[in-house]
């Protein structure tokens, strides 16, 4: 089980289910639980997997097998992550345009 996630685009089924530690079948369900993990299909059907989903995997493993989270509690926590960050996020804005807001008072002075 190893947690470091290769610097590759895409990863097939087989290669996330060795980075979680999981079988194959464990991640189809995973996906079909929590719609934030969404793979690209190929043409042959195929699931390829991005980093942001191996990412989201590896939350969701840690959540289920070592918080001990049910699916549905699982699902809660990952929405209670996500507003966490989106409010993060919207503080960092707003840092940022009092920092642009500061520059630009320094601008008009100088020029």
């Amino acid at each position: 089980m190893s947690d470091t996630i290769p610097d590759k685009s895409y990863f097939r089924i087989g290669e996330v289910s060795k980075i979680l530690g999981v079988e194959p079948y464990v991640v189809r369900y995973w996906e079909s639980e929590f719609k934030t993990v969404k793979p690209v299909r190929t043409r042959s059907d195929q699931r390829l997997y991005r980093e942001k989903d191996v990412d989201e995997l590896l939350t969701i493993r840690d959540l289920l097998y070592k918080e001990m989270f049910t699916i549905a509690g699982a699902k809660k926590r990952l929405a209670q992550m996500k507003r966490e960050t989106s409010g993060q996020r919207d503080e960092n804005y707003s840092r940022l345009v009092e920092i642009k807001k500061g520059l630009q008072e320094i601008r008009k002075i100088l020029g």
